[in-house]
């Protein structure tokens, strides 16, 4: 907590909150007297922007407070920032911890270029379908992800994106923060035999590899992934692992197949 923040939560008309209750806590641990708090959050932002914008049109000053973490981050607090700013109300920000950038930082991937992708769909095809796009972005991948669908993900981001190196954090910027690093694949394992973590999770995945292999690294990789996955998962990994598109990986894995007697899938 800054003294910029506390200033502002003294000062504030209204404090818009994700949870009254939680914020409450927060007010009550400095000794500030708010004097209004509302409720504001996915499910009544849609009625209550009409109601802030037009306190700050009639000159009161508006603080929006997340319960952890920077206010935004996939969050319904942007529509309310646009709405203001299209008002031509200045906004100010007094950023909070970050977890997106806090797992970054101390995942040991590269920060240079970074793409923050929120949370991926709940379901297998949705999941892989978002991935297949996010597969050729040569930056660093961020994602949040609920612990009870980790293990899931993880497999389905080793399956489309290749075996990059990643690293899972857990409850990061709290007390009892955790960051796992390794392969995508080696940590889809982990978590699908350890069970899901408590807490809220934080998935960063290195930037595609800019290796040129050679056609026989490429018949090797794909031996070793036909092993255990489909002809499918196996190209989008070794197209992944590898660098080269997906299409000629899984042309290449049909022919070992024909030649091999075997059958594609």
């Amino acid at each position: 907590m800054t003294l910029r923040a506390l200033d502002t939560l003294t000062g504030a008309d209204i404090l818009a909150c994700e949870d009254t209750r939680v914020t409450a806590k927060l007010l009550r641990a400095y000794d500030i007297e708010a004097a209004s708090i509302v409720p504001y959050h996915e499910h009544n932002a849609a009625t209550m922007r009409p109601k802030l914008l037009a306190r700050l049109r009639a000159g009161a000053a508006v603080a929006l407070v997340s319960d952890a973490g920077t206010p935004l981050i996939s969050d319904p607090g942007y529509k309310l920032v646009r709405e203001v700013a299209e008002a031509g109300i200045p906004v100010h920000a007094l950023p909070g911890a970050s977890a997106t950038l806090a797992a970054l930082v101390t995942s040991g991937l590269p920060s240079d270029r970074f793409l923050f992708a929120g949370f991926l769909p709940p379901r297998e095809a949705g999941r892989r379908r978002i991935l297949e796009e996010l597969r050729g972005i040569p930056a660093t991948l961020v994602f949040f992800e609920s612990t009870r669908r980790l293990a899931e993900s993880l497999a389905d981001m080793a399956a489309v994106l290749g075996s990059r190196d990643a690293a899972v954090g857990r409850e990061l910027t709290k007390l009892y923060e955790e960051m796992r690093r390794a392969p995508l694949d080696v940590l889809a394992r982990h978590y699908a035999e350890a069970g899901p973590p408590k807490g809220e999770a934080v998935v960063v995945v290195g930037p595609p590899g800019e290796v040129d292999a050679e056609p026989k690294d490429i018949d090797a990789m794909l031996d070793e992934a036909l092993a255990t996955m489909s002809m499918r998962d196996a190209a989008a990994a070794v197209s992944g692992a590898s660098g080269r598109p997906r299409r000629e990986i899984y042309a290449r894995a049909l022919e070992l197949a024909k030649a091999r007697g075997g059958a594609g899938g």
